[in-house]
Parts: C-alpha cells; sequence; structure tokens
C-alpha cells in the first residue's frame, strides 16, 4: 500500500490501484470485493452436508478480512444447521501446504467432516480426500484435484472489475481517483462460487440459487441481528444491519465459531 503511494507520486499521469488497501490519492484508487457473500453460501453447503455437525475451517491469517469470512461462512452453516459449529485453525500463512494440510488434519481428527480452506492452496483439498471428508476450497476450481470430496470454492472473477477500471481509464471519466473504492459482490460477479459438484444434492443446490439471487436483491443481509458474539453479548440487536465500517474492521467471531482470535 505505502509503496504504491509513494510510486504513484513520480508517476501522476499513470493510475495506480491498489487491492485491499484503503490509502488513496489523485491517481491511486483502491479495489477489493464482498467475498463473505460467497463464504455465506459455501457455508450453507457445508451445514447441509456435514453429519458430525461440526465443520472445520483452515484460517490463514487472524486479520479483519479472514475472520469476516470465516464469521460469514458460519452464519451460512448455522442457517441451515443450528446445532453445527466451525472450528477454525490457523495457518498465518496465505500459502504454506504444509501447514495447511496439517491444519486440516488436525480439523478432521476433532472430528469434521467437512474442511474449508481460506488459504491459497489445494492442501486442505487434499487431506480432505486423504480422509475422505467433504472438502470446501478457496480462489479456484478444486473439481480435478480430489473429485471424491470437493463440493465447490468460493471464487474471485478480478476481470469484470478490471474492464471497468480499464475502460473509465481509457474514457478519462474519473478526474480523481482517491475516491474510488470498490467493494462489489455476487451482484457483478466479482464473487461466486466455482460450479457446484455433483456430490451436493440437487436441493441443496436450488437453496444456494435462491439465497444468491435473495442477497443480490438486497432481500436478505448476512451480517443482520439479532446475532451474538462468540463469548454471547450482542454483536448486532434485532434487525440492526452491521455497517460496511464495522464489517471493514471486524475482530470479533459471532456464536458457532469454535476458535480463537490471537490479540498480538
Amino acid at each position: 500500500m505505502d509503496p504504491t503511494i509513494n510510486v504513484a507520486k513520480k508517476f501522476p499521469k499513470t493510475v495506480f490501484m491498489h487491492c485491499s488497501g484503503y490509502k488513496r490519492a489523485k491517481n491511486v484508487g483502491t479495489y477489493f470485493g464482498a467475498m463473505e457473500e460467497a463464504k455465506y453460501l459455501a457455508g450453507i453447503i457445508a451445514g447441509k452436508m456435514t453429519k458430525t455437525n461440526k465443520v472445520g475451517f483452515v484460517g490463514p491469517f487472524p486479520i479483519p478480512e479472514v475472520i469476516r469470512h470465516i464469521n460469514a461462512f458460519a452464519i451460512g452453516v448455522r442457517s441451515v444447521n443450528p446445532k453445527a459449529t466451525v472450528k477454525v485453525v490457523w495457518t498465518n500463512s496465505w500459502f504454506d501446504p504444509a501447514k495447511e494440510k496439517e491444519a486440516a488434519n488436525s480439523l478432521i481428527e476433532a472430528g469434521s467432516d467437512v474442511v474449508a480452506s481460506g488459504a491459497d492452496s489445494n492442501a486442505a483439498i487434499l487431506a480432505a480426500s486423504e480422509k475422505n471428508v467433504y472438502a470446501i476450497g478457496y480462489d479456484s476450481d478444486g473439481s480435478g484435484v480430489a473429485p471424491n470430496v470437493y463440493l465447490t470454492s468460493p471464487i474471485w472473477n478480478w476481470i469484470v472489475l478490471y474492464k471497468d477500471i480499464v475502460q473509465k481509464v481509457k474514457d478519462g471519466s474519473v478526474k480523481d481517483w482517491s475516491n474510488v473504492d470498490y467493494y462489489d459482490g455476487l451482484s457483478t460477479g466479482l464473487v461466486d462460487l466455482a460450479p457446484l459438484t455433483d456430490l451436493v444434492p440437487q436441493d441443496v443446490k436450488d437453496l444456494v440459487e435462491k439465497k444468491k439471487e435473495k442477497i443480490i436483491s438486497g432481500e436478505e443481509k448476512i451480517f443482520v441481528g439479532p446475532m451474538k458474539k462468540q463469548d454471547g453479548s450482542v454483536a448486532w440487536g434485532d434487525g440492526v444491519v452491521a455497517t460496511y465500517e464495522e464489517l471493514m474492521q471486524i475482530m470479533f467471531f459471532v456464536e458457532g465459531v469454535d476458535g480463537i482470535i490471537p490479540m498480538n
């Protein structure tokens, strides 16, 4: 983020875009996306597929982005299976196949029969395949990795956003990029689920599609009260919808998440 700002000062006629940052300038905009929407849908699938009522989640870093995604996933799980819990194990890395596999195996040993990941490799999927429990990936379609257990993956489709940015640069329609902060979701296709495999029953596929349409239309919100925090205190009161600012800074787990958030 800071290097982007510094370099942008040297090239004032060039537009720079920074993913997930918050510092902007006249020629620097920011962008990210509402991946929590796809994570919520994936959670619905996990909640429907678990038999032990224990779902595992391999978490990379304990930062607001990941905590937001884990919470959305857990909310999805418990929206269809209130008895289920989501256990989190941290790897403290975006990409470390060995740690991700170790984390997945520990979750499976603890009883999880569905394992999801927020990290960037397929290690958790492979671990699930070896133990014959269901797997939900992240970032890419993992159907060719472990077809015996793979269900789907929340995925990014950055080209949707990049095309819009390139067009705005070409036509010069944006004079000041310091006000540009993309945060799109399912409605534009920036985030989505990879095709659900045949392991997912048709009634679950139909439910996911119905929920997706409701989120896109605005009829359904993910972070809305009444909702409790992990410690039992109130996260959001009855009918209260979490604000964008709250979600960007969230540093607590919601009810139903089994795990701790290390505070450094």
